[in-house]
């Protein structure tokens, strides 16, 4: 009996997709097939540089935390841009709307005083209305959705800044969020951990089932290896784009919501560091540039380890300026790594399907 997706038959979709379907059992082809064969090799080599060269701080429980929770902020956005990624799409504008989600939970629940749950609510609105323009503007114009994303980003920079200014006569708001938001958002498990890990897991573990264990991860992924084909074989490819948009959005606005809740006040400056590093964390993480190639664990993977590589510096000897370069370094060697699995994934196939039978 032949599945089919929205008519089309499965067959015709794995064809559009980049990478090959997953066959049960364990074999080295199974494993060079695996997006996060590469990520998993950098990961535990970038550990175990720092490890040696940071000492006993780093490897301590303080080490941990210090760079998990810049993992947990950068992972919650990594994640959704990782599936757009995926999709063949990106979204840049995550850098405005990090600090649009932390100022508007700011003005509105802590300039204006409404309850904190009208302000979380308002900031996650923001990020979903924001992402379906994206994806509209995507679908309806053709431009590419960095340049679309990239005006997206000047825009939100300015509204947010010029309303700051305009409602509240500054650029930081306070905030003071109840203690349950407080518990929920915005504290330090055991004085060290935030509690934005925890939401980094559940993000990773729903979008993991989504990307790897639903047909919408089979739309996407075959949405990145040729949209048209995917969108000739029954794949509903515009819903899904703007989708992918807003959970861009809404995830970006909840780690700004969540950090204004954590240091009781929002900035307007806050965020753009969170373009290139989930750029940076998800192409390490073994997503291809160009598409149609990566899953969630590899991103997880990719994500730490470009927490471990920014924190870790700052337990050696080394000098903290040098950490550019080694991001720089780590992103170019994490290409190659992940290009050269990926090509020797499709030759141990391609040998395999010449065997005898």
């Amino acid at each position: 009996m032949n599945t089919k997706i929205q008519g089309a038959p499965l067959g015709q979709v794995s064809s559009v997709a980049q990478v090959p379907p997953p066959s049960h059992g364990f074999s080295l082809g199974n494993l060079l097939r695996r997006p996060e064969t590469g990520s998993f090799l950098g990961l535990v080599a970038v550990f175990v540089f720092f490890a040696i060269f940071g000492g006993r701080n780093f490897a301590s429980i303080t080490g941990a935390a210090s760079w998990l929770n810049v993992a947990a902020s950068l992972g919650i956005v990594a994640i959704p841009i990782g599936l757009l990624m995926i999709a063949g799409e990106l979204d840049i504008s995550i850098g405005s709307m990090v600090p649009a989600g932390s100022m508007t939970t700011a003005i509105i629940s802590g300039h204006f005083h409404e309850p904190i749950l009208v302000g979380i609510i308002a900031a996650l609105a923001l990020g979903a209305i924001v992402g379906l323009i994206n994806g509209i503007l995507v679908l309806r114009t053709g431009v590419p959705s960095l340049i679309v994303t990239m005006g997206t980003l000047f825009a939100m920079a300015g509204l947010t800044l010029g309303i700051s200014v305009i409602v509240t006569g500054t650029t930081s708001v306070p905030l003071a969020a109840g203690p349950v938001a407080k518990w929920l958002l915005g504290q330090f498990i055991g004085g060290i951990f935030q509690v934005t890990i925890f939401w980094w897991v559940a993000a990773a573990i729903v979008f993991g089932f989504i990307l790897h264990y639903s047909h919408w991860g089979n739309w996407i992924l075959a949405m990145g290896g040729d949209k048209v084909s995917a969108r000739n074989a029954g794949i509903p490819t515009e819903r899904m784009t703007v989708l992918l948009f807003m959970c861009s959005g809404v995830s970006a606005t909840f780690v700004g919501m969540s950090q204004a809740i954590l240091y009781n006040s929002a900035q307007v400056s806050a965020g753009q560091s969170y373009i290139f590093n989930s750029i940076v964390a998800v192409v390490v993480g073994g997503v291809l540039l160009t598409g149609g190639y990566g899953s969630v664990v590899g991103i997880v993977l990719g994500t730490v380890t470009f927490a471990i590589v920014n924190q870790g510096i700052y337990y050696t000897a080394f000098d903290a300026n040098w950490a550019s370069l080694i991001i720089g370094v780590l992103l170019l060697l994490a290409v190659l790594m992940n290009t050269r699995f990926r090509k020797l994934a499709l030759t141990y196939t391609s040998s395999k399907g010449k065997a005898k039978p």
